[in-house]
């Protein structure tokens, strides 16, 4: 479990107030101690992550987060970093103390929740702390919400029951070539090995496409750059090829002109982003007057070269295909930046690091800015001239 992706996995957040049992509620669900439990407030400073398998559900990634509570300059912090964990969660929990109903910070937590468009489930923690006759006092009052003890395991598994119907009703399956090419049809995947890749391994995108193709009865066919024209000869009747966006222009030049092409940046932002929000952005960057500011958004950090997508390559065919100076600036990280308004365009990695969450919620953070975005996959098809046949049904 350690070694899956957390972009694979269903994010689950649990927030509250400090003490009203959270990280105590999730070392009960997860039946391990992944986090400090204390009776000082503010013991839980920064999200603490933990992996368990959910059966049937699969892996997921449980968040624990600090007190939304605390009033001091450091808890205001806090409380920022735990609001931006909200962006990445698939579905959360929301616990309160059975002896401190907070209802405002209920309704201010809800607020979010509807915000960025997270399910999520409420507890009431401490159960066994109140006598009988408070207990059903408060499931009188209090409707759509379950009743759990953290110290004792009252309720956890009906907790458990309920994560995982919220989950198979919200989840949505993220398909990168199912549905483009049928059972039983063939996709060669051109995969360049320069200075870019990894010594002795695929990258995240197309180890998923390879098992996708393997679990959906495609055949498929690996082949670098340099090998492509010669496996063409080998092959007939190829439903796809999917290239490294680096290698378009190339790898357009060695295929028939009738035969389908995209990359795996493209088949990725299918799966995970929005298309239509993604062509219209691209379609932006032919009216952008010169010096505009451009957003480029990685997920992860990595060593740079003189072959980087992000800093060479992008703003130089950028420069090449417009005649025009851009201002390229740069956030790397899960964490998306608040000034968009300073931007004319957002250009967005494939995101192979980031669940679909991450990715829809920056989607949704740029139509509100009035900020068209996009995709590296999607640039490099525009700089290489070959878009509109990319996207070609």
């Amino acid at each position: 479990m350690n070694k899956v992706p957390l972009s694979q996995c269903v994010h689950i957040s649990i927030f509250g107030n400090t003490n009203v049992g959270k990280s105590s509620l999730i070392n009960c669900i997860t039946g391990q101690d992944v986090s400090i439990v204390s009776p000082t407030k503010g013991t839980t400073t920064d999200p603490v992550y933990k992996t368990m398998e959910l059966i049937p559900v699969g892996p997921c990634v449980f968040i624990d987060t600090a007190g939304l509570d605390d009033k001091s300059e450091l808890g205001l912090l806090r409380i920022k970093k735990t609001n931006k964990v909200l962006s990445k969660t698939d579905i959360a929990i929301y616990v309160m103390d059975i002896n401190d109903i907070n209802k405002q910070g209920y309704e201010d937590a809800k607020f979010n929740f509807k915000k960025f468009n997270v399910p999520f489930i409420t507890v009431i923690n401490k159960a066994d702390t109140v006598s009988k006759q408070k207990l059903m006092k408060a499931k009188s009052e209090l409707k759509n919400v379950l009743f759990v003890s953290s110290k004792t395991g009252e309720g956890v598994s009906f907790l458990k029951e309920e994560l995982i119907k919220r989950i198979k009703e919200n989840q949505e399956d993220e398909f990168l070539i199912k549905g483009i090419v049928p059972y039983g049809g063939k996709v060669v995947m051109v995969i360049p090995i320069d200075s870019e890749a990894p010594k002795g391994r695929l990258i995240l995108p197309q180890v998923q496409l390879l098992r996708e193709c393997l679990d959906n009865g495609i055949k498929s066919y690996v082949v670098r750059d340099t090998e492509l024209e010669s496996a063409i000869l080998d092959l007939k009747d190829i439903d796809l090829v999917v290239t490294d966006s680096q290698a378009f222009k190339k790898v357009e030049k060695i295929i028939p002109k009738d035969m389908r092409i995209t990359s795996f940046s493209i088949l990725l932002a299918r799966a995970k982003g929005d298309m239509d929000e993604y062509i219209k952005g691209v379609n932006t960057i032919e009216n952008l007057p010169d010096g505009s500011k451009i957003l480029i958004a990685e997920c992860c950090t990595h060593n740079t070269s003189h072959e980087d997508i992000a800093r060479v390559k992008i703003p130089m065919g950028l420069k090449k295909k417009t005649g025009k100076n851009f201002n390229f600036q740069y956030c790397v990280g899960q964490d998306f930046p608040e000034n968009l308004n300073d931007y004319s365009l957002i250009i967005q990695c494939g995101a192979c690091m980031v669940n679909k969450k991450t990715v829809q919620t920056r989607i949704m953070m740029a139509k509100d800015a009035n900020i068209p975005i996009t995709n590296y996959g999607i640039v490099l098809a525009y700089i290489s001239g070959i878009l509109d046949r990319a996207f070609k049904k």
